[in-house]
């Protein structure tokens, strides 16, 4: 049930409010009662061990899945049941621990679909749009290259670009460092960065620390499906629970 403050708040600038969410499987909950708002243009940083449930909260916001319980409003409007192509349109873009590339396309030819489809451009508007994301995520010289013969990096970098080729409102970013060597996830970091300057709205989950220390300007904390904690990076960083249950360093 969506109240009435959750829309006032997404008059005052709170692009996504998620309260009370929560998700089963069975006996099994992935998602427990879990709240937390989003600002317009912030980048929210969620850790937690493996199996906390943060990937499930992705899917949950993004369609691939449906909620038990909770609401999930975007930017003033509530998804209620809405499959993912329909979240897509309305302006969530994601990216997948593994790249999911149509591997016997070109590169170029990856971003056309999302541009044309969840964009909803023209086949002009959206040849325009992704040769500026080949240039802004360093795939230029690799556009014609099919997806599937790419390095892990470029892979990654192409998952990032065909997010953002749908022009989301909101991206959700899971675990895109993942694999990379340190100076790979470095070049990555500042894509990521050039990405939120521009004002797009950021959730990543990320194993990587310092990576999403670089970027993220809230962290949230899940445990077992449920919300530990949220605030600041160091803070949370510094929490005698967090470091319990995400570092294994008893307080």
């Amino acid at each position: 049930m969506v109240k009435d403050s959750d829309v006032q708040r997404q008059a005052d600038g709170v692009i996504l409010s998620v309260r009370n969410l929560s998700k089963s499987f069975g006996a099994l909950r992935v998602v427990q009662d879990v709240s937390f708002e989003l600002g317009k243009g912030e980048v929210l940083g969620v850790l937690g061990p493996n199996g906390a449930g943060k990937t499930s909260l992705f899917n949950l916001i993004s369609g691939d899945i449906g909620f038990d319980t909770g609401s999930i409003v975007l930017d003033g409007t509530a998804l209620d049941r809405e499959p993912s192509y329909k979240r897509a349109m309305r302006g969530i873009g994601r990216t997948y621990q593994i790249p999911r590339p149509y591997a016997k396309m070109t590169t170029f030819e990856n971003l056309l679909v999302a541009s044309r489809f969840a964009a909803g451009r023209s086949e002009r508007e959206a040849y325009q749009s992704c040769a500026a994301l080949l240039e802004d995520c360093g795939l230029a010289g690799k556009a014609n290259l099919p997806a599937g013969g790419l390095t892990l990096l470029d892979r990654k970098r192409l998952e990032l670009a065909r997010a953002l080729a749908g022009e989301p409102k909101l991206l959700l970013l899971d675990e895109i460092a993942g694999g990379l060597t340190e100076a790979e996830a470095g070049q990555l970091v500042s894509l990521i960065g050039h990405v939120r300057d521009k004002g797009v709205t950021i959730i990543w989950i990320e194993h990587v620390l310092h990576a999403l220390m670089a970027v993220a300007e809230r962290l949230l904390v899940l445990s077992f499906g449920q919300k530990i904690v949220e605030g600041r990076p160091q803070e949370v960083m510094d929490d005698p629970q967090v470091r319990r249950i995400y570092m294994g360093i008893e307080a």
